[in-house]
């Protein structure tokens, strides 16, 4: 086990595609069996959205969807799957932008994100796949199936993060981050801390559950096939009681860009 001088990151092959109603607790703790690498204390199994969604049902067949007047507009004027714009439209809370053939919108768990966290990548054809309805609810019932599976004895402390990719303002490209958590604190604060050149901290309080879910992705990736990862040798510095990924969406009267 480490002391905390260093991560691994765990790629799990041999994940079977998922489909609605599947277990996905047993796919993924076969996963972990076969792979060899068992659980340790402290471990973080990171999963992406898109098996759990697929096994929860949240799966849209675009073929029973009617497109409104402005989905059919907008999907002509850039190009887009009116379709895919109607079910977008349906998953946001609240439009953020709209324009040159982008939507970032609020879903209803409070993500600000492109298309209101609806996804076509590694989907069937004619499908959609949707955010969880409640992932914090989805990676307390994995952690606690993985627990009983595997015997707490052995994994106290294990923590589950369910991930997505988003985008962020002012940079290029998309990044991991953590939309449901269990059994660990997502932030940790380090404010009225004193560094090394005694300086108290005020302002520094890091997503620690995004980094794992960013790192994550480096074995995970797009075109990999392999949607879990073990995070090994993470150390909160600091206590945190566990927390939820809600508690990493910015507090309205605080979002400077509303």
């Amino acid at each position: 086990m480490s002391d905390g001088n260093e991560v691994r990151v765990i790629g799990l092959d041999g994940m079977p595609e998922v489909a609605p109603g599947d277990d996905l607790d047993s796919l993924i703790g076969n996963a972990i069996v076969t792979s060899g690498v068992g659980l340790e204390r402290g471990d973080i199994v990171v999963v992406t959205h898109k098996i759990v969604s697929k096994a929860e049902g949240q799966v849209v067949d675009l073929r029973t969807i009617e497109p409104s007047t402005l989905s059919t507009e907008f999907g002509q004027r850039w190009d887009k799957d009116p379709r895919k714009i109607e079910v977008v439209l349906r998953e946001a809370k609240r439009i953020v932008r709209m324009d040159n053939g982008l939507i970032i919108a609020e879903t209803v768990h409070g993500f600000v994100c492109a298309n209101a966290g609806v996804d076509a990548s590694n989907a069937s054809p004619d499908t959609v796949v949707l955010l969880p309805k409640d992932p914090d609810a989805s990676a307390g019932r994995l952690r606690r199936a993985l627990e009983k599976r595997f015997g707490p004895s052995d994994i106290d402390a294990l923590a589950v993060i369910i991930s997505d990719s988003f985008g962020r303002p002012w940079r290029q490209g998309i990044v991991n981050v953590a939309v449901g958590v269990s059994g660990m604190a997502p932030l940790v604060d380090y404010r009225g801390q004193i560094d090394a050149a005694g300086y108290e901290l005020s302002a520094s309080i890091l997503a620690v559950a995004d980094e794992v879910a960013a790192a994550a992705e480096l074995v995970m990736h797009k075109l990999a096939g392999r949607p879990v990862a073990i995070v090994r040798g993470y150390r909160s510095p600091l206590a945190g009681a566990p927390g939820t990924g809600r508690d990493l969406i910015m507090d309205p009267a605080r979002d400077l860009f509303r």
